[in-house]
């Protein structure tokens, strides 16, 4: 028994030695020159100037997100939009085709302007949250958000579905640098936790 307990307890040292190891900044892998990084500067000067309110918590971007989006039919204020967003952000639905089988839409900022744009001209459209479900670890948060979508403020849901939505903090604010939606459908409800505060 004494020989097992020896053996656990240099197995254990062993493993903390590497994990030791591979938290050491000095052991860090280092990435091609072409890796693109960004400061805070370089992020600035890629997008619009953001609305400080919009950007100064996490609750005041994701209040902004659903608001950039939500109006009557015709333009959007896209420049408020892309100030939000990292320039490498992505947009991906998982929708269901009329067959059943399962299909992935994804855009990057520029295509979902275009394609979000071209729907808003014609249709107005109003989303806000129901209940947002943040978790956070340094840096990074990731925010289960579910939403109702309107034709009008006081018209009832046409649709519901949960975003993931992936934010971060550059020390200065709050930038989206995903969203990932799936809806509300026969055989996929929202959970009863997200139906209501």
């Amino acid at each position: 028994m004494k020989l097992l307990f020896a053996g656990l307890l240099l197995c254990c040292g062993l493993l903390t030695t590497a994990f030791g190891q591979s938290a050491n900044p000095s052991q860090q892998i280092k990435l091609p020159p072409q890796v693109p990084m960004y400061s805070p500067a370089d992020l600035a000067a890629k997008v619009p100037a953001a609305k400080e309110s919009d950007v100064k918590s996490m609750n005041a971007i994701l209040a902004a997100i659903y608001d950039v989006i939500s109006g009557p039919a015709g333009d959007r204020d896209w420049n408020r939009f892309r100030s939000l967003f990292l320039p490498q952000a992505r947009f991906t639905q998982v929708s269901t085709a009329p067959d059943g089988s399962k299909m992935v839409l994804a855009w990057n900022v520029d295509e979902f302007v275009r394609d979000a744009g071209e729907v808003f001209s014609k249709e107005a459209f109003y989303e806000k949250a129901i209940v947002n479900r943040p978790m956070s670890f340094g840096n990074v948060t990731q925010v289960f958000s579910s939403y109702e979508s309107r034709r009008s403020p006081a018209a009832k849901p046409f649709q519901r579905g949960i975003n993931s939505i992936q934010l971060l903090n550059d020390g200065k604010r709050w930038w989206v640098l995903s969203i990932l939606w799936d809806e509300e459908r026969a055989g996929n409800p929202l959970p009863a936790d997200f139906v209501k505060k």
